[in-house]
C-alpha cells in the first residue's frame, strides 16, 4: 500500500498537455487494478486478525489496534486515488478545450489571411475561381459555426468562477475569438462585394474576347479532333492485328511429330518476324500520340493511356511470341527425340527378330555359315547401337539438364530405351552362346563324319595282294610302312573326335548324348579296326617277305649245289 501511495504521489503534477494527462490517468487505472488485486488481500488480513484475536485474547487489543492501522492507510489510499482521478479528469477536460481552441484559432487565422486578399482578377475564368474560392469560404466558415458556438460554451464553462491568472488569460483569449470571428464575416462581405463587381467586368472583357477567339478555338479542337481520332482509328487496327497474333501465340496446339513441330516452329518464327516488322508501326503511334500530348491535346491523357494500352500490348505480345517459340523448340527437341527413339527402338525390334531366333543350323556348313553371319552381326549392332544409344541418350540428358517441361516422359523414354538396348545385348550374348554350342556340336559331327570316312578311306586303301615274288613283296612292304606312316596322321584327328566328344557328353544328355557317344564310337572302332588291318598286314608282309627270301635262298643253295656237282 506505500508503495501504491508513492506511485499516486508521483501523478501530483497534472501534465502540460493532454498526451501527459492521458499517460497519468493510464497510470491511475493500473494502480486501480493493482488495488482491487490488493482488496482480497486486506480482507484475507481481516479475517486473519480476527481468528487470531480470537485464539489469543490477551493480544487481541494489540492485533486489533494493528488492523485498524492498515485500514486506516487503505481508506485513505482509495481516497487519495478517487481524489487524483478527479482532479486528473479536470484537467484533461481543461487540456481537450485548449487543443480544440488552439485548433480553431489556427483556422480563423487562416480563413481571415483568405479573405483578406486584395488580388483583383484579370479574366473572367480567373474572377469565377475566386468567386468559387471565395463561396467556398464562405462554406467553411457555415460549416465552423457549430465549433465555434461549442468551443464558446466550453470555455464559458470552464472559466465560470475562476479568477485565477491562466482562467484570466483563457477568458481574454475567448473574447479575441469572439472578436475574430465577427471580424471574418465583415471581410468576407468586403471580399465578396469587390469579387462580385470585378466579375461583371471580366464578363464583360471575356465575352468580347471569346466573340472573337471562338472561331480560333473551334478550328483547333477540330484539327485536334481529327488528329485524335486518326490515332485512335490507327490504334484500334495495331490493337486488332496483334489482338489476331495474340490468338496465334496462345494456341495449346502441339505437334504429333517432328516434321508437324518443324512446321510450327517455322510458321512461329514467320509470325515473329511479322511481329518485329510491326514494331516500326507502333513506334509511328507512339510519335504521333507524342506529338498530340505535347501540342497540348484536351484528351493528352487519353492519348497517353491508349498509347501504353498499344505498347503493353505490343510488349506483351512480343513475350508471349518468346515464350510460345521457347515452347514450341522444346516440343520440337522433344518430337525429335521421340523420332530418334521410334527409329532406334524399332532397329532394336529388329535385331531383336534375329537374336531371337532359334535355328541352330543344320548341318556344320550350315551353322558355320550361321555363326560367322551373326559374329557380323553382333558386332555391327554393338557399335552402331552403342552409339546410337548414347546419341539418344545425350539428346535425352540435354533436355533434361535444361529443364524439359516433360522431364518425367523423356527420363520414362530413355530408361525404356536403355531397358530395350540390356534386353537386346542379352539376346545377342545368348544367341552367341547357342550358335557357339551348336557350331560345336556341328563341328564334331563333321570332324567325326571326317575322321571316319577318312579311316574307312584307308581301311579301302588297303590291298589284299602280297606279291608274287620277293621284289614285289618287299615293294609291298616298303608301300605299307608308307601307308602306315599315311594313317599315323590320323591318330592326332581320332584322339581330338575322342576329347570333344567326351567334352560334349557332359555338355548334353538324352538324344543328344547318345548321338555323340554313336559318332564317337565309330570313330574308335573303325581306327580300331584299321590299326588291326594295318598291323595284321604288316605281319602278313613280314611273313611273306621272309618266305620268299627262304625260297630264294634255298634256290641259291641249290643252284650251288648243281654246280658243285
Amino acid at each position: 500500500m506505500r508503495e501504491k501511495t508513492k506511485v499516486i504521489e508521483s501523478t501530483q503534477g497534472l501534465g502540460n498537455d493532454l498526451a501527459g494527462v492521458t499517460a497519468l490517468q493510464r497510470k491511475l487505472s493500473g494502480v486501480e487494478r493493482d488495488l482491487e488485486a490488493i482488496q482480497g488481500k486486506v480482507r484475507d488480513l481481516r479475517a486473519e486478525a480476527e481468528k487470531l484475536a480470537a485464539e489469543h485474547p490477551e493480544q487481541a487489543p494489540a492485533i486489533r489496534a494493528r488492523l485498524s492501522a492498515i485500514e486506516a492507510v487503505w481508506a485513505e489510499l482509495g481516497q487519495s486515488l478517487r481524489r487524483r482521478e478527479e482532479s486528473l479528469g479536470e484537467a484533461s477536460k481543461l487540456q481537450g478545450f485548449l487543443r480544440d481552441l488552439a485548433g480553431f484559432q489556427a483556422w480563423l487565422s487562416r480563413a481571415q489571411t483568405a479573405v483578406a486578399s486584395e488580388d483583383v482578377p484579370a479574366t473572367l475564368a480567373e474572377a469565377e475561381r475566386l468567386l468559387s474560392q471565395h463561396e467556398s469560404i464562405r462554406k467553411e466558415i457555415a460549416h465552423y459555426g457549430d465549433d465555434y458556438r461549442s468551443t464558446r460554451a466550453v470555455g464559458r464553462e470552464v472559466t465560470r468562477g475562476q479568477t485565477d491568472a491562466q482562467h484570466l488569460f483563457l477568458q481574454q483569449r475567448l473574447e479575441a475569438l469572439d472578436t475574430g470571428w465577427e471580424e471574418l464575416g465583415r471581410m468576407w462581405e468586403n471580399r465578396h462585394h469587390l469579387l462580385s463587381q470585378a466579375y461583371r467586368v471580366a464578363e464583360l472583357r471575356e465575352a468580347w474576347r471569346e466573340l472573337r477567339l471562338q472561331a480560333e478555338r473551334r478550328h483547333r479542337r477540330l484539327e485536334q479532333a481529327h488528329a485524335a481520332q486518326q490515332f485512335y482509328f490507327d490504334a484500334a487496327e495495331a490493337e486488332a492485328w496483334m489482338g489476331e497474333q495474340e490468338l496465334h501465340m496462345m494456341s495449346q496446339e502441339k505437334a504429333k511429330d517432328e516434321l508437324s513441330a518443324q512446321a510450327m516452329v517455322s510458321k512461329h518464327l514467320v509470325l515473329e518476324q511479322a511481329l518485329r516488322d510491326y514494331a516500326h508501326t507502333v513506334h509511328q503511334l507512339s510519335g504521333q500520340s507524342r506529338e498530340l500530348v505535347a501540342s497540348g491535346h484536351p484528351e493528352s491523357e487519353r492519348l497517353t493511356l491508349r498509347q501504353g494500352q498499344v505498347d503493353k500490348l505490343y510488349a506483351g505480345l512480343k513475350e508471349l511470341a518468346g515464350e510460345r517459340r521457347a515452347k514450341l523448340q522444346e516440343h520440337q527437341r522433344l518430337c525429335q527425340l521421340r523420332r530418334d527413339l521410334d527409329d532406334l527402338e524399332q532397329w532394336i525390334s529388329e535385331r531383336e527378330v534375329v537374336a531371337a531366333s532359334h535355328e541352330l543350323g543344320q548341318d556344320y556348313e550350315h551353322v558355320t555359315m550361321l555363326w560367322d553371319k551373326f559374329r557380323e552381326f553382333s558386332r555391327d549392332t554393338s557399335s552402331i547401337g552403342q552409339e546410337r544409344v548414347d546419341g539418344v541418350n545425350g539428346l535425352a540428358d540435354a533436355l533434361i539438364a535444361a529443364g524439359h517441361s516433360e522431364n518425367a516422359t523423356v527420363a520414362e523414354w530413355k530408361d525404356g530405351l536403355n531397358e530395350a538396348w540390356a534386353d537386346l545385348l542379352e539376346l545377342i550374348d545368348t544367341r552367341s552362346q547357342m550358335l557357339a554350342a551348336s557350331y560345336e556340336l556341328h563341328r564334331f559331327y563333321h570332324d567325326a563324319r571326317e575322321t571316319l570316312t577318312q579311316v574307312q578311306h584307308k581301311q579301302k586303301q588297303l590291298p589284299d595282294e602280297v606279291g608274287r615274288d620277293l621284289n614285289t613283296a618287299e615293294a609291298m612292304q616298303r608301300m605299307h610302312t608308307a601307308y602306315e606312316h599315311d594313317i599315323q596322321a590320323l591318330s592326332a584327328q581320332v584322339r581330338q573326335v575322342q576329347e570333344d566328344a567326351s567334352r560334349l557328353e557332359k555338355a548334353y544328355a538324352g538324344e543328344k548324348a547318345d548321338d555323340i557317344r554313336r559318332h564317337e564310337r565309330a570313330v574308335s572302332e573303325a581306327w580300331a579296326e584299321l590299326r588291326g588291318s594295318s598291323q595284321g598286314r604288316r605281319r602278313l608282309l613280314l611273313d611273306t617277305v621272309d618266305k620268299f627270301r627262304f625260297f630264294r635262298t634255298v634256290r641259291d643253295l641249290m643252284l650251288w649245289m648243281d654246280g658243285v656237282c
